[in-house]
């Protein structure tokens, strides 16, 4: 077991390093000059060339690669006796660093926390306005994942135990069209609709949220409304498939002989569904619902964009509408980071529960 454990570190280790590569190659390769974006079109030279040393850009690409790994790395090489360096060891950059061992007479090994650069427009680390941004978001996916999981569960063991009937059978059209439709536009369609047509029965905002400012100046509240029709349209597509899959995987125990002895020795139908049925057909709609929670975290840019909701998603899109860099790559590499840790979680997890998987 710990062997399997090691070798799914390893492996995300691996896809990491490739997701930061990819990243770094990516949004070097764009078109733009981040210093005239900070100091504007009518920046001198000379502050122009200021700023580009001071973010490393004067140095060849290979130098600003490595540059931006020691960044990221919580264990990283830092100079401590020349200021001018990019690598010198400056307490407002890295903030608070623990010294782990010396290198020669100018260098040092250090632990600190990653760093993402500062946005060009703000000029505020990343890592603060993710760590703001993050929660609304992880809240967010998770309502609307328990929303996909509770109700999609139900409604797939109802099918699945009255098959072919009008209520399975609108079931499953609800559900390809869940699968089918773009989160854009049932975002807006769910905005149109609950938050216009029937705004009288609803109440419900357009847009909005976790927080509102009071009209009457008394500052923000909890406005806990804002978060239906985001977790709403944002749940629909894990729905759909929840739904799918516990039917066809309801199905398929049900029809095991060991559900027929349980049937044979007078159980209680209901027992036997509950206690029997369902609890071995939960497998295949656990992995949906921890593959799909890692995608609804990154997933939610559009629906965040509509409702307004200040999350990592509307972080990014107004970061591309700024065309600020740090931004956009911080929040990309710390969604890849999630979806690596998740994926790496599920796989150990499954190795616990089945040793046949240990094996691949």
């Amino acid at each position: 077991m710990i062997r399997f454990i090691l070798r799914r570190l390893w492996y995300g280790l691996l896809v990491l390093t490739g997701v930061v590569t990819v990243i770094f190659l990516l949004f070097h390769a764009l078109p733009g000059d981040p210093a005239r974006m900070m100091l504007g079109q009518r920046a001198d030279m000379a502050s122009v060339e200021a700023i580009n040393k001071d973010l490393g850009l004067d140095k060849p690409l290979a130098t600003q690669y490595l540059n931006f790994l020691n960044d990221l790395s919580p264990i990283s090489f830092h100079n401590t006796s020349d200021p001018g360096n990019y690598w010198y060891l400056d307490s407002k950059k890295y903030g608070h660093v623990l010294k782990i061992a010396p290198v020669k007479k100018t260098g040092a090994v250090v632990l600190k926390k990653p760093y993402l650069r500062r946005s060009y427009q703000t000029k505020r680390e990343v890592t603060e306005m993710i760590a703001k941004a993050f929660p609304n978001t992880l809240l967010l996916a998770s309502v609307s994942i328990m929303f996909a999981m509770i109700v999609g569960i139900i409604i797939g063991t109802l099918c699945a135990l009255y098959k072919n009937t009008f209520f399975d059978k609108t079931s499953l059209v609800f559900s390809v069209l869940g699968m089918s439709l773009p989160s854009f536009f049932v975002a807006i369609l769910n905005a149109w609709l609950f938050a216009f047509v029937l705004v009288r029965y609803t109440h419900l905002n357009m847009v909005g949220s976790l927080y509102s400012v009071d009209d009457f100046g008394r500052g923000e509240y909890l406005d806990l409304k804002n978060l239906i029709l985001p977790a709403l349209t944002l749940g629909i597509r894990p729905l759909a498939i929840v739904v799918e899959l516990t039917r066809s995987s309801l199905l398929e125990v049900l029809s095991q002989d060991y559900i027929r002895t349980a049937k044979a020795k007078g159980l209680p139908f209901r027992r036997v569904v509950i206690h029997h049925a369902l609890r071995n057909a939960m497998n295949p709609v656990v992995t949906a619902i921890t593959g799909w929670f890692a995608s609804l975290m990154a997933g939610a840019v559009f629906v965040e964009y509509v409702f307004n909701w200040k999350g990592i998603g509307m972080m990014i899109v107004d970061a591309l509408e700024k065309y600020d860099l740090p931004v956009i790559m911080g929040a990309v590499l710390f969604i890849s980071i999630i979806l690596v840790i998740i994926n790496i979680f599920v796989d150990i997890l499954y190795g616990y529960l089945d040793p046949r998987v240990r094996l691949v």
